[in-house]
């Protein structure tokens, strides 16, 4: 098997939706103060929300028995009698209309708790996940498809505003309302607090719970299903030319049409399990609302209630439904959520396929070698009992066919792998008891695709030293044969390189990758495939400038090309050895 399949994560496995809400509550604990606050304007002002019309209701009950009582009194008048119900019943509205804006501000403020917690969570995500990827890489993310991490890096967790913002704290409001209010119609009658106990359970536990399972799998298949969605695009984007110089331009386009189709099925199968969620949410609510009339009707009959209750216990019912429909409204969106959840928190669990260290020997360098070297990809042998000395001050080249190890040799120095038997040293100690930083400061690693960002020339050249002055920035260019042709350009070192260094030749993105090193400036010099790009007169020019420019260092030359040898003190064939 190959890197590829070395690196691979797990996908397609699902966890419990409460294991994966417990994993996601356990980031947030820094934001624990506010999300407090946050449950408890929530709370507040879902009560004062459904006591407006419980306040609105005893005004009723209260008016209708002044009515009542002067209906025998012909002496009393329409106008006499509204005199008299606006003497008695102010405080009625100046309750209502202080919860009313009571109610306002605490959303407010609630929808502001959360939204702080959710975009500040984002942040954070968004840190532990590129602090994790860099932990990852190399070796961890060769086999990962660069389509579906732009997926997770951008919608996966902006996906998870909706858990921080619009899940955590509606679960505790909800719990906290609906136990309230099963007390306050307890007071009623304990047939009312039975009624509000079953209801609220079946609306914010059962129902959610059943729609999150219909939707679980779905929503985790739907966000994969994306992810690869996005790397086929992305793929199809880099691979552009070809495509259009092969007429593939129908297939691809097909292949997208089929993908986009699946992906839309999965989207109607949510959307078909929202729709018969909600449905049944307003059923069910008006089963329990009128189930509670009828209830509570029954018991005014029998005589164990009074019209007063009877009312209130109806009113409480059909207003308290809020903050545990919310819930049953959140389980469809919910099942996408927590798959987005699951692909974040999969990434966030994977170990380093290689763990750096922090607190390992620090040395200077002495010289290099591989030491009855086994290293395999999986079951693929890549290399058995190898062993390469590499002195100080010499350029050691490794010749060979496509795949038989030559870069592996220098990513086995770099340790972005570490080997499965035999040792890899760096003056005289192994590299897994070096500090890594201290390890990879001695060492500029050329690789044989030079990765460009999309900057200037001279903000490419500076990766090899972060704050490098222009100065600097010219000297290494020139080591790397480079200077003349930035000059030639209108902007020199302030041209941008465009996407990928589109605007750049190969040998010209080569030279670039050189010129980091030169800059970087470290006693070991790996070099995989420094000329592959060039032609025979710019691969004598490259030659030339590692002969002048490389004095003193190490330098480990790996190439196929029997011309880029001649520049090596001592040349390795794989498995054998012989001076140049």
């Amino acid at each position: 098997m190959s890197s590829q399949a070395k690196a691979q994560t797990t996908q397609g496995r699902r966890d419990s939706a409460i294991s994966i809400m417990g994993r996601l509550i356990g980031l947030v604990k820094s934001m624990l103060p506010v999300m407090i606050l946050a449950i408890v304007l929530g709370s507040i002002g879902f009560l004062c929300a459904i006591f407006i019309t419980v306040f609105a209701g005893y005004g009723a009950v209260y008016g209708a028995s002044l009515l009542v009582g002067q209906a025998g009194e012909a002496t009393v008048g329409l106008s006499e009698f509204g005199k008299l119900l606006t003497a008695n019943i102010p405080p009625y509205f100046g309750i209502i209309i202080g919860m009313a804006v009571a109610r306002g501000l605490l959303h407010y403020g609630e929808q502001y708790c959360n939204h702080y917690i959710a975009f500040k969570m984002l942040a954070i995500i968004r840190h532990k996940v590129f602090v994790k990827l860099r932990t990852l890489a190399p070796a961890k993310l060769e086999g990962r498809d660069k389509g579906d991490l732009i997926s997770l890096i951008t919608g996966d967790i902006e996906l998870l505003e909706v858990f921080y913002a619009h899940t955590i704290s509606p679960i505790a409001i909800a719990t906290i309302v609906s136990a309230f209010m099963v007390w306050f119609l307890w007071q009623q009658h304990w047939v009312a607090g039975v009624i509000a106990l079953l209801a609220y359970l079946t609306v914010g536990v059962l129902l959610p719970v059943w729609n999150g399972r219909r939707a679980g799998d779905v929503g985790l298949d739907m966000r994969n299903e994306m992810g690869e969605l996005n790397a086929f695009v992305l793929d199809s984007l880099y691979g552009l030319d070809e495509t259009i110089q092969y007429h593939g331009g129908a297939e691809r386009a097909r292949q997208i049409d089929e993908r986009s189709s699946a992906l839309s099925g999965l989207g109607g199968r949510l959307n078909k399990v929202q729709r018969s969620q909600i449905s049944l949410t307003n059923l069910l609510i008006q089963v329990f609302s009128w189930g509670m009339l009828f209830a509570m009707l029954w018991l005014y009959l029998q005589g164990e209630v009074r019209f007063a209750q009877l009312i209130i216990a109806t009113i409480a019912m059909m207003g308290s439904f809020g903050p545990v429909s919310a819930l049953s409204n959140l389980s469809t969106t919910l099942s996408g959520t927590l798959a987005s959840g699951q692909r974040v928190l999969d990434l966030l669990q994977e170990t380093p396929e290689v763990a750096e260290i922090a607190t390992g020997e620090r040395v200077g360098f002495g010289g290099a070698g591989l030491y009855d070297v086994d290293f395999s990809y999986d079951d693929e042998p890549i290399l058995q009992k190898y062993s390469l000395t590499m002195p100080p001050g010499r350029v050691i080249g490794i010749h060979g066919p496509s795949g038989s190890g030559k870069s592996t040799i220098l990513k086995l120095l770099m340790r972005f792998w570490d080997v499965d038997g035999g040792s890899v040293a760096v003056s005289g100690r192994d590299v897994r008891a070096i500090d890594t930083r201290n390890l990879r400061d001695m060492e500029s690693f050329v690789t044989q695709d030079t990765w460009l960002f999309h900057e200037s020339i001279a903000d490419n050249i500076a990766v090899g030293k972060p704050g490098a002055s222009r100065a600097e920035i010219v000297e290494a260019a020139r080591k790397a044969s480079l200077d003349d042709f930035v000059q030639s350009l209108p902007a020199g070192y302030d041209t941008k390189v465009g996407e990928l260094g589109d605007n750049l030749s190969g040998g010209e993105r080569q030279r670039i990758g050189l010129a980091r090193a030169f800059l970087h400036d470290a006693p070991l010099m790996l070099l995989d495939e420094p000329t592959s790009n060039l032609d025979s007169l710019n691969e004598a020019v490259i030659l030339k400038s590692l002969s002048e420019s490389s004095a003193g260092k190490t330098v480990v030359l790996v190439s196929h090309r029997d011309s880029t040898m001649g520049l090596a003190d001592e040349v390795y064939e794989m498995g054998t050895s012989r001076a140049s």
